[in-house]
């Protein structure tokens, strides 16, 4: 999904990004559909959550989510909402609230999701993490960027697998993955140096390069879902703060 082309290092780089896409081309061009599929796709969980969290149950929320990335993705009704054009997060968060207040009647129960399951989504997946959610009160806006804070970071982790295991370096990832969040002491280091037949040096080269290209893709991460550099660095800051309450 990103590249490190998409790295912030000016205005230019954010011009082929799936959001800037997106709001550029609309439905017109199957390029900014798919990107917007894409970006739907991976977001559908923390929108699932915010609902759930202001009070729906499972099957309205799952018909809510469905029905609202459904209008999104055809540029139904939601064609006419104004759009926070900044970063998609803070799109789809006041889309899904003016949905929820304005295009939806309960009423029609029999007509929800309108048989437009656009996208393939394990819905069950989605009620057993929820289930998992903390039961301590949190607002639905805080469970929303929580979500996606942690699936931002998920997406960024597996690309780094990924990579690691194109390289032929899976063992590797897999032993220095939990130094990426910070330093685990020299015993660890020692410890992974002997079950990779390295020093420890080399270890701890490893793990600098490997945090090094971590922040690459995250920060390539959050920039296909805004518009400007001043975006990332905000985004950066908002997620730190998402997964500290």
């Amino acid at each position: 999904m990103t590249s490190e082309s998409h790295k912030p290092q000016g205005a230019g780089c954010f011009t082929d990004t799936h959001w800037t896409m997106v709001l550029a081309a609309g439905q017109k061009d199957s390029r900014a559909k798919t990107a917007l599929e894409e970006l739907c796709r991976i977001y559908w969980y923390p929108l699932y959550a915010f609902v759930r969290r202001q009070g729906y149950g499972k099957n309205d929320a799952e018909d809510l989510t469905q029905e609202f990335f459904a209008r999104l993705i055809t540029r139904d009704d939601l064609a006419t909402v104004d759009r926070e054009k900044g970063k998609f997060r803070s799109f789809l968060l006041a889309s899904m609230k003016h949905f929820l207040a304005n295009e939806w009647d309960r009423a029609q129960a029999q007509k929800r999701g309108g048989g437009k399951r656009i996208l393939s989504i394990n819905l069950e997946d989605s009620e057993l993490k929820y289930a998992m959610e903390p039961t301590h009160v949190i607002t639905p806006d805080k469970l929303y960027d929580r979500r996606w804070a942690m699936i931002v970071l998920e997406q960024v982790m597996t690309k780094l697998r990924n990579e690691m295991r194109a390289e032929g370096k899976a063992d590797h990832f897999e032993q220095l993955k939990e130094f990426i969040a910070g330093n685990k002491g020299d015993v660890r280091y020692a410890e992974v140096a002997e079950n990779l037949g390295l020093s420890e040096a080399a270890v701890k080269t490893a793990v600098h390069r490997l945090r090094k290209r971590y922040r690459r893709l995250l920060i390539a991460e959050i920039a296909d879902t805004v518009e400007t550099q001043h975006d990332v660095e905000q985004e950066l800051r908002h997620l730190l703060a998402a997964l500290a309450d």
